[in-house]
């Protein structure tokens, strides 16, 4: 009866479509978008980016100070354990450390001096090594700038109407010559604020070790009176002062690392002053990308003055430039993602954006901003997706 029924029922307009068993379901993903929110997100970012760019004086300075506080704040709390009050840690510690650069700065001057006055010599041997290692290309590449010259000068010949040069006045415009007072009053003024951003840092970084956890607590008022709020504000300071204090002990054991190897390697290859060399490289190891090269085109340089030919020269810079990918292609990330949890992907694009923000500070800075970002997104939940991204 049922089956006669539905036999004789009219296809209306409200009756089902028929379906067939081959015809696939549509799986449908409801994800509510608020496009007003969207908007609002995008230009909250942009004007951060902006007022981070506008004042890089400021901030630079600011986050210098906070990572200096954090890498020296473990010996000054060791130092008040045993009775010696933070003040005098404090200060007793930032003495020895500038009094520790200044010694090497100032025995370092002869050979600076020697390498700045050595510079005009290198060029032109540099010139005269590249002139007889080409030796037959270099004539062949004149060949070929002469004939575009005469190119260039019939086109010219072709182009200009006889009528028109006849009244014509032809104006010469002369560059400007190398002034030197402005060269130096733009050196000073230069060195001026080098000097006084330092100033900065010093006295925020002393006072950022003397307050101690006076800013943590006061986080924690601000946090909310609610028990999980303070909870939850205190595990993300605690992880991000064991992060940041985590990626500097990972920093300074790669800095060493990388100024042991290059020692080790410019020693064998019998370049002068290898000691010397070695603690620039861990140094400029510091800052990504940047000091890799710097240290090559330095050291290669210095080989080519010492031994005279390009051979000995490519081989020094090429021996420092291995040590440092191999370190920090290899060793780096592997160390900085076992201690930061932070992914190698947003951790590169990171760099890219704060070195276009601040420049070398910002490659210097880029990475604790990140692991400060993310320790804070991971407990909000309105920014968890961001901390995702961050994630490993």
């Amino acid at each position: 009866m049922t089956d006669e029924l539905h036999a004789e029922a009219p296809a209306g307009k409200d009756a089902p479509a028929p379906t067939t068993e081959t015809e696939v379901a549509r799986v449908l993903l409801h994800m509510p978008v608020d496009i007003r929110n969207i908007s609002l997100v995008v230009l909250a970012g942009l004007a951060c980016l902006f007022v981070l760019h506008w004042a890089k004086a400021v901030f630079i300075p600011v986050m210098l100070s906070v990572l200096c506080s954090y890498a020296l704040s473990p010996v000054v709390n060791w130092m008040e354990q045993r009775r010696v009050p933070r003040w005098l840690s404090s200060a007793v510690l930032l003495v020895a450390i500038f009094s520790i650069l200044g010694t090497t700065a100032y025995s370092l001057r002869d050979e600076a001096s020697e390498l700045v006055e050595s510079l005009p010599v290198a060029a032109q041997k540099f010139r005269q090594a590249v002139k007889n290692r080409s030796g037959k290309s270099e004539s062949a590449l004149e060949t070929v700038q002469k004939a575009a010259s005469q190119i260039e000068q019939a086109a010219q010949e072709s182009t200009s109407s006889p009528t028109s040069s006849r009244g014509a006045m032809r104006v010469v415009v002369e560059p400007s010559r190398f002034n030197v007072s402005n060269y130096l009053w733009t050196g000073t003024i230069g060195l001026i604020a080098v000097i006084g951003q330092a100033t900065v840092v010093i006295f925020l970084t002393y006072f950022l070790m003397l307050s101690g956890d006076t800013f943590r607590r006061k986080l924690l008022k601000l946090a909310g009176p609610s028990l999980s709020s303070k909870k939850i504000t205190l595990q993300a300071l605690h992880e991000v002062t064991g992060q940041i204090q985590r990626y500097l002990q990972v920093q300074l054991l790669v800095s060493v690392l990388v100024g042991l190897l290059t020692w080790a390697a410019l020693a064998a290859i019998g370049l002068n002053n290898a000691a010397v060399w070695g603690i620039a490289a861990g140094v400029l190891n510091l800052i990504p990308y940047v000091g890799s090269l710097v240290t090559a085109v330095a050291t290669a340089l210095v080989g080519f003055l010492q031994f005279g030919t390009l051979n000995m020269a490519l081989m020094i810079g090429g021996a420092s430039l291995v040590i440092h990918t191999i370190v920090g292609n290899l060793i780096t990330p592997w160390l900085t993602s076992r201690t930061s949890q932070m992914s190698p992907v947003a951790v590169f694009v990171g760099l890219l954006a704060w070195g276009w923000l601040w420049g070398v500070w910002g490659l210097l800075l880029g990475i604790p901003i990140l692991m400060m970002v993310k320790a804070i997104c991971d407990r909000v939940d309105d920014l968890k997706p961001i901390g995702e991204f961050l994630g490993s």
